[in-house]
């Protein structure tokens, strides 16, 4: 490839900070063969996409021409109209902070190309001609364009010189890296090996697609899956803009189905035969998170691409995409409660390959009458009616202490009824009193001693009673507590699989709400709604009037927060600043800003300083794309300093 030298644009194209980029999708309402009124028609748009604070704007196929002209492609007169109006559209660009990609039809070296030009302040910065030409059905552009496979040429427009026309082109961004734009014009996408493949393994985040796709019944959702499944395949942005209204409709109708998506998700889509604009805000940190956590996905090799640089202005706009406020639980209930199946289903099957392993027959679980064992002795039940294993085999022991409140103690007492499940009670107080003794510690100073030495007791009672079954100890802590070391080591730190290790608090409540929606057991419905309204504590201090006085929320914060930062820290390396105006977005009304911050400064030491429990975690089974285990996802150092973090 003949490649011309650097080629650098100073564009001053306003972007959102943290890596949020504001892209648009359009068409013009057109006129076939009409290119001074599509001109008006797109700089319309472009003025309208500006204000609403676009940096990316991709109009459809041709648009300047339009799609259908057909034989009129091969008028000297349109195509020689169509260059004069791309110069208007370029000058009309100057002053615009955007970066413009509209289609149009050019000739070089007597032939004519279907191509994607590039726009940015005044500046066309390149020319990606159509590799894949459809020449099939209503289809018949070959009659009329050549592929640009293989082009590589530099052409003159007006006072536009020195423009690189060929089909490997970066659009590299100076002052974002991870903002890497390419081309590729509709057919492109529908081959087996679309040019957008290579451009993502050069290093493109952001593919922009200039496309007519005609509609037919069926077509919108395989266009859609189409689209998601490429930017997923690349972990990239996908920016594709349909033809729409005014396209000739002499066989065929376009609808102007623009899709915009980012890595396998659709962010924004438009109501098809509106012409609609449509913007979405892509997170190009985000996608390049993703592709460093993907191994398989091969370095940047851009030897054969021309790299056009630009620059970019920062400035702060408001976020328009939405975060979910529970990212580890799907919002549809259709979507959730099928994931809430497949988790259990996960976590006793998991479970159900360490029994067989084993040969245990027997297991023990620590009920309390909470969220947590609520759940592990659920999945264990479900595990040993895989393993057609007697329920009664199923260890539950509720150990009452000082903490213990009627309410949990006796939905725990329920739970294990229903379930058919053998309970014991073993009563500790004597034997922390004893222990207290021991090592002289006055039961009335209720810190951090007088908590763990109940935790610590318990799970000594637990594993004795599984040496007594010849069973296994089945540990209940959640992804959340782990996250933040919100476990005494070695006591409910510990077990001989944790069953609810990558499962984080926010879901643990889903799961049991979902059980208790479709237990056929109504009894066992009411306990599990009971244990679902409890509020979260680990019942480590007396309660006030025989109601829980230590809420685990009010410690070390509200769960929904932190599990917000979990998934994204931990999942996109986002950082502390990100988070922090992600969540105030998010929670606004919720929370106030001093709130999140000071919860979010407290997740980061936190997680950072228990690494050391984290490090020694029992085996359990992974659920979901996050998860803390050491063998696993996590391999961080026990002393990290989280210093460059806070």
């Amino acid at each position: 490839m003949i490649k011309p030298g650097p080629c650098i644009y100073l564009i001053e194209v306003y972007k959102m900070k943290d890596g949020f980029i504001k892209v648009a999708a359009a068409t013009p309402k057109i006129k076939v063969a009409d290119p001074a009124y599509n001109t008006e028609e797109i700089l319309k748009i472009i003025d309208e996409t500006e204000k609403k604070g676009a940096s990316i704007l991709v109009f459809s196929e041709l648009t300047i021409s339009g799609y259908t002209c057909g034989d009129l492609f091969l008028q000297q007169l349109l195509l020689t109209e169509c260059k004069n109006q791309l110069l208007r559209i370029t000058k009309a660009t100057k002053d615009k902070d955007m970066l413009v990609v509209v289609g149009c039809p050019l000739v070089v070296n007597n032939k004519l190309y279907n191509c994607a030009v590039v726009i940015a302040h005044g500046h066309i910065l390149g020319i990606v001609p159509k590799t894949h030409l459809p020449n099939y059905s209503e289809f018949y552009e070959v009659r009329h364009f050549t592929s640009g496979e293989g082009l590589d040429e530099s052409i003159t427009i007006g006072d536009e010189e020195y423009i690189t026309v060929c089909t490997n082109q970066l659009f590299r961004c100076d002052e974002i890296p991870e903002l890497v734009i390419a081309c590729e014009v509709c057919e492109d996408l529908w081959v087996p090996l679309p040019p957008s493949t290579y451009h993502a393994m050069a290093g493109a985040t952001v593919i922009c697609n200039p496309s007519a796709s005609v509609e037919t019944t069926t077509k919108e959702s395989y266009r859609r899956s189409l689209v998601s499944n490429q930017s997923a395949r690349l972990l990239a942005a996908y920016v594709y803009a349909d033809a729409g209204e005014g396209e000739s409709t002499q066989d065929v109708v376009y609808s102007g189905h623009h899709i915009i998506c980012e890595n396998g998700s659709v962010l924004a889509e438009a109501k098809r035969f509106t012409n609609e604009i449509i913007y979405a805000d892509i997170d190009v940190q985000k996608l390049a998170a993703e592709r460093r956590k993907m191994t398989t996905f091969p370095a940047a090799d851009h030897d054969d691409y021309v790299d056009i640089r630009f620059s970019l202005k920062v400035k702060e706009n408001k976020i328009t995409r939405t975060f979910p406020k529970a990212p580890f639980v799907p919002d549809n209930q259709d979507e959730r409660d099928k994931r809430c199946d497949e988790i259990l289903s996960l976590q006793s099957m998991g479970l159900k390959k360490r029994l067989e392993h084993t040969n245990c027959k027997h297991a023990v679980v620590g009920i309390s009458g909470g969220l947590d064992s609520t759940l592990a002795v659920l999945v264990t039940a479900r595990a040993f009616d895989l393993l057609d294993i007697p329920r009664e085999n199923l260890i539950c022991v509720t150990m009452p202490c000082f903490g213990t409140t009627d309410r949990t103690y006796q939905n725990a007492v329920s739970l294990i009824k229903e379930l058919g499940a053998t309970l014991k009670e073993v009563r500790i107080e004597k034997a922390v009193r004893q222990h207290f003794a021991d090592i002289g510690h006055d039961e009335n100073n209720h810190d951090v001693t007088y908590e763990n030495s109940q935790a610590r007791e318990r799970t000594q009672i637990l594993m004795d009673m599984a040496n007594q079954y010849n069973g296994m100890v089945i540990g209940t802590g959640d992804m959340s507590e782990l996250a933040l070391g919100w476990a005494t080591y070695n006591g409910d730190h510990m077990s001989m699989y944790a069953v609810n290790c990558s499962v984080p608090k926010t879901l643990v409540r889903y799961l049991v709400l979902y059980y208790a929606e479709t237990t056929e057991n109504k009894k066992l419905s009411e306990v599990l709604m009971d244990v679902l309204d409890t509020p979260v504590s680990p019942e480590l201090l007396p309660p006030v009037d025989g109601v829980i006085s230590q809420k685990t929320e009010d410690l070390v914060g509200p769960y929904e927060l932190h599990d917000f930062f979990l998934y994204y820290m931990l999942r996109f390396g986002f950082p502390k600043a990100k988070l922090y105006r992600m969540a105030k977005l998010t929670f606004d009304g919720v929370y106030d800003d001093e709130t999140i911050k000071k919860w979010l400064d407290k997740f980061y030491w936190r997680f950072f300083s228990q690494q050391f429990k984290r490090s020694c975690l029992p085996d359990g089974p992974k659920v979901g794309s996050v998860a803390v285990s050491p063998r696993g996802d996590l391999r961080m150092p026990s002393d990290a300093s989280p210093t460059a973090w806070l």
